[in-house]
């Protein structure tokens, strides 16, 4: 019988991240190095990718590389992976991360505020996941792809105004779902994720959110913020064989946040 540590294993493996530089992507990354699998940092920050792949390697020991990538325009999106081609030679995890959040009220919203949170989280997820839907399909590679959604896709969020967000996030879960059934016949896999909130280095540090940590912790079940960390074996369950069986899912990691 196969021991069923062995189905959570990277070994061999090769996995990009968007997103990759910091906060969640860098910590989802550092959970699938730690299972064996060779890592590609993708941000647009290139220099803080470049740090984050080199500690990548020197404290997991796999292989990595970084890619300045902006999720948003498709040459670059491509560049990535001739990059991901000419290193590794496969891909088999996708975790299409990058993503921002403008807090603004609808009325005041510019256009160009929306059409910035729309094209980073709905079609940066569609054209980094799209570009390794391709990849796969084309080497016969049986893959995972990883999308981040949020809680916001369930919920409106309180006090802050922040409806480009929450709309980007409920795309990205429908997106998830329509992907992973024109793709089920390939053998890849398509999921998401939908965090709560979550206690990033630059959200701790940010002078305009600490005084809504305070009342989003006050309304919390578990009245904490969640930690990088505690997303990585929910990613690398979905990233591993461990789920074979999961695809077109959406997983609520809020601490019950979205219970009530």
């Amino acid at each position: 019988m196969e021991n069923i540590i062995d189905k959570f294993r990277l070994t061999g493996k090769t996995a990009f991240v968007t997103g990759g530089a910091r906060g969640i992507g860098k910590a989802v990354a550092e959970g699938f190095a730690q299972a064996g699998a060779n890592i590609v940092i993708a941000d647009l920050d290139d220099a803080e990718a470049g740090k984050t792949a080199s500690q990548i390697a020197s404290d997991y020991k796999v292989k990595t590389l970084a890619v300045k990538t902006n999720v948003t325009d498709p040459q670059s999106v491509n560049a990535l992976i001739e990059a991901i081609d000419k290193e590794f030679g496969t891909l088999n995890v996708a975790f299409c991360n990058a993503g921002i959040c403008i807090n603004a009220p609808a009325v005041d919203m510019t256009f160009e505020q929306w059409s910035k949170v729309i094209n980073i989280n709905l079609t940066g997820v569609f054209l980094t996941a799209q570009a390794a839907g391709r990849y796969m399909i084309k080497k016969g590679i049986k893959g995972s792809i990883i999308n981040t959604a949020s809680m916001s896709a369930h919920i409106v969020n309180v006090p802050q105004p922040q409806c480009a967000y929450n709309a980007s996030k409920a795309g990205v879960i429908q997106l998830t779902k329509s992907l992973a059934i024109e793709w089920a016949e390939k053998g890849i896999r398509v999921n998401s994720i939908s965090p709560g909130y979550i206690g990033t280095e630059l959200v701790k540090a940010s002078p305009t959110l600490i005084p809504l940590i305070e009342k989003w912790n006050a309304m919390a079940p578990l009245h904490r913020l969640g930690e990088p960390t505690e997303l990585q074996t929910v990613t690398l369950y979905l990233a591993s064989d461990a789920s074979s069986f999961t695809t077109g899912s959406d997983v609520l990691v809020d601490g019950a946040f979205t219970c009530f």
